[in-house]
């Protein structure tokens, strides 16, 4: 087994974390008041760490297609982020909520279905 795929624990923790995130900045009281996410003040620090962490996400899912034992999830993270991302590209803010948080949940549902996969074969 590739320790590739033993990243998949700080990737579960990144995609929960991004939800929150995602419904701190764009959640329902901020639709309520009509405020912009991108005047909310996200410290600059803390988004270039989040860029990098989303850049190191896409990146691994790539480099997971290589891996016979995580090919499938792989496929099937880079098909939902990517139908995820075409789906928001053209919607209202109040539908960017509800598209990113469907998203989020399948990912974590492929990721803890590939960290169960590797929690067997250990």
């Amino acid at each position: 087994m590739t320790t590739l795929i033993l990243l998949a624990p700080i990737f579960l923790v990144f995609e929960v974390v991004q939800l929150v995130l995602s419904e701190r900045y764009l959640g329902i009281k901020q639709i309520a008041r009509h405020a912009d996410p991108r005047s909310l003040g996200l410290g600059e620090v803390t988004a270039f760490f989040w860029s990098t962490a989303i850049l190191g996400y896409w990146l691994w899912m790539i480099v997971l297609l290589v891996t016979p034992l995580g090919r499938v999830h792989a496929i099937g993270l880079l098909v939902v982020s990517g139908l995820g991302f075409s789906l928001r590209r053209g919607r209202p803010r109040k539908w960017t909520l509800v598209i990113l948080t469907l998203e989020g949940a399948v990912r974590v549902g492929f990721l803890l279905s590939l960290c169960g996969m590797v929690w067997r074969r250990l």
